[in-house]
Formats: C-alpha cells, structure tokens, sequence
C-alpha cells in the first residue's frame, strides 16, 4: 500500500511540476517574499476577524499599533523587550550554526539571574554600586557558561542527546530559582519576589532601559564579527556541516562543541544579567518570560545572521504586545490575539519555503 502511494505521489507531481531547490537569493529578494508574506497574512487575519468578531479589521491593527508604538513608554519598553529577545537569540546561534541544539536557554538565563541576585542580596553595602554590577556580569556570565557547558560535556564524553539534556537542566533551573525566590521574599516565606533596590543598571539620558539596549547593540555587532570573521567562527560552521569533515582538516571538534556551548550559555547569562539588574529588579521563576523558546524562532528565521536578527526580534515583540493590547481593548479572549500572531507567524515561516525552493511546472508534450 505504502509503495501504491508513493508510486501515486509520484504519477501526480510529475504530470504537474516538481520542486526544485532554488540558487541562494539576492538578500532583498528573499526579504521582499517575507514583506508580501506579512501582507497576506495581515489580510487572512482581516478575513478571520471578520468572521469571528464584529471588529473593523483596519481599526484592530490601528490597536495593535498603537498598543506597540503609541506612547514614548510602550515605544521603549518594545525596544527593551527587542534587546532582551535578541541577546538570548544571539546566545543560541552559535550553538544551532554548529548542529547542536540548545533547548536550554531558559535555563541559562535564570541561572544568569540567579548569580545576578545573589550579588545584589548578599554584597549589598558591602561594595560600591560601580564595582558591584561589573562583579555581577562576570558572575552571570560564568554560571551561565557553566550550565552551558554541563550538556557540552556530556555530549562530547558520552555522546548523549543534548535536545533532551538541555531541555532537562532547565527544570533544574526553574526549581532552584523558585526555591531561593521564596527564601529570600520579604517578608520570609511569603512568596513575593524580593525588591533588588541595590545594584540596579544606572539611568541614562532619563530611559532606565537605554543600558540594555546599549549593551545588546554591543553583543550583535561582536556576534556578527566573530561568526563570520574570526577562526572560531569558522570553525563553528564546519562543524555544522560536517564534523567528519571538520575532523579531516585537523580540527578538534570536542573542544569546539565545549567553547561554543560556554559561549552560548554565557550570552544567555548576560541576558538574565539585563533582566534582573536592568528591567525587572527581581527574580522569578518565570523571569526569561519563553524567551529561550522565542529565540530559537528568531534565529532560525534570520537565517543565523545576528543583523537580521534585530528585524525578526522587532517583528516578534511587535506582534506579542499589539494582540495583547487588541486582547485589553477590546475585551477578547487572549486566544483570539494568540490566533492572529499565529496566523502571521505562519506566513512569515511559510515563506522560507518560496525562499529556498520553488515549484517548476513540466511543459506538456505535444502529441507524436
């Protein structure tokens, strides 16, 4: 039966056409398909508000506007949301361009956070405020190397699954922030994150966000460089393609899954760094908020480039807080916001298909 269908699949592709693997794009073709993908998405999304509401479609994406963009304090708080997006997604592409797949972002940054707070707990007084936040960035950028490098190792030593490690050592991570959330609230016990008053990222030119943005504006353009100039990166995109390969030129493919790895997981204690020291002031179980999930989606549709990683980081946040303010306004159903985000999620990933491939119709015989 499974032959019949194949021998059928076949029989009918072919009396129609076949898809064929397309030449790389110029860079603004491919993104002028994703531009007309976003086009037909906002005008499905139209049809499906049309049908399940008595909303004016043009009216809601007006809300979803201006929940985004409508006030100077929504306008930096998208971009703050951007920048913590965007560092967790330069955290997991060097370990996604090397085949190894970091689910455990999540898990990173928390436990960035963590050694954030504990700093900020546990030194506050004890040393100067411009001392105290470099101490907690190298700190957050250890612990979170550190929980990088556990399933790194054990993937080079024992050959284990990293999917599933990393997804794993999350829970561990989620665990032990919770356990110590609740240790150090205030009052004792009481479950209430603790203020972290001491330690906070410095104001700028008035916007208590600018440091973030500034700090991740940073972290893309190093990323940038040492993806696609330095040896390293190089190293890295072997790896990625072939590891038989990258053995055959002499190079040592343990130590580079560990590097990257400490990398990775280090960019991703930076970002819990930011979250706690720069935009929260406290720490939660849930303070990496699925960013490390979201990330994954916005490298992956950057094409691991950490530049267009800014665009797909904007888009994504963009869309999060206009359905979340078309949800308040209106008084929806929170689904209804998650069934438009979804819908223009879903063109915009469907469009990478018409990117790499496309469908080439057979020219009929003329009759013998």
């Amino acid at each position: 039966m499974k032959k019949l269908n194949k021998l059928y699949f076949s029989a009918l592709s072919g009396s129609f056409g076949h898809i064929v693997k397309r030449d790389e794009l110029p860079w603004w073709k491919s993104w002028l398909i994703r531009v007309v993908s976003v086009i037909l998405a906002l005008i499905v999304c139209g049809f499906v508000t049309v049908s399940l509401t008595d909303l004016n479609p043009i009216e809601m994406y007006i809300t979803m506007v201006e929940g985004a963009i409508g006030t100077s304090r929504l306008t930096w708080n998208l971009f703050q949301n951007t920048a913590i997006l965007l560092c967790v997604a330069l955290a997991v592409t060097p370990a996604f361009k090397m085949k190894f797949w970091n689910i455990g972002a999540e898990g990173q940054i928390l436990i960035g956070g963590f050694a954030t707070a504990a700093c900020m707990i546990f030194l506050e007084g004890k040393i100067s405020e411009p001392l105290l936040i470099p101490l907690m960035l190298v700190l957050s950028i250890i612990a979170g190397a550190i929980w990088g490098l556990v399933p790194a190792y054990f993937k080079t030593r024992f050959n284990s699954n990293e999917t599933l490690f990393t997804l794993m050592m999350n829970y561990v991570a989620i665990q032990i922030v919770a356990y110590y959330t609740l240790e150090w609230s205030m009052p004792k016990g009481s479950g209430t994150p603790r203020t972290l008053d001491y330690g906070q990222l410095p104001v700028l030119f008035g916007q208590k966000y600018l440091v973030n943005i500034l700090v991740v504006a940073l972290l893309t353009v190093l990323v940038y460089i040492y993806l696609k100039y330095s040896k390293q990166g190089y190293e890295i995109s072997v790896v990625g393609e072939s590891e038989k390969t990258a053995r055959y030129i002499g190079i040592n493919v343990k130590k580079v899954v560990l590097r990257t790895m400490a990398i990775s997981g280090a960019l991703c204690g930076v970002a819990g760094f930011l979250l706690v020291a720069g935009t929260d002031h406290s720490l939660k179980s849930d303070t990496s908020g699925g960013r490390g999930f979201t990330a994954i989606m916005v490298s992956w549709l950057a094409k691991f480039n950490p530049i267009f990683m800014i665009l797909t980081s904007l888009l994504i946040v963009f869309l999060q807080k206009g359905a979340s303010k078309i949800s308040e306004v209106y008084r929806l159903n929170s689904s209804f916001a998650d069934i438009i985000t979804g819908i223009i999620i879903f063109f915009i990933i469907g469009s990478e298909f018409f990117i790499n491939y496309k469908i080439k119709l057979n020219k009929k015989e003329g009759n013998v």
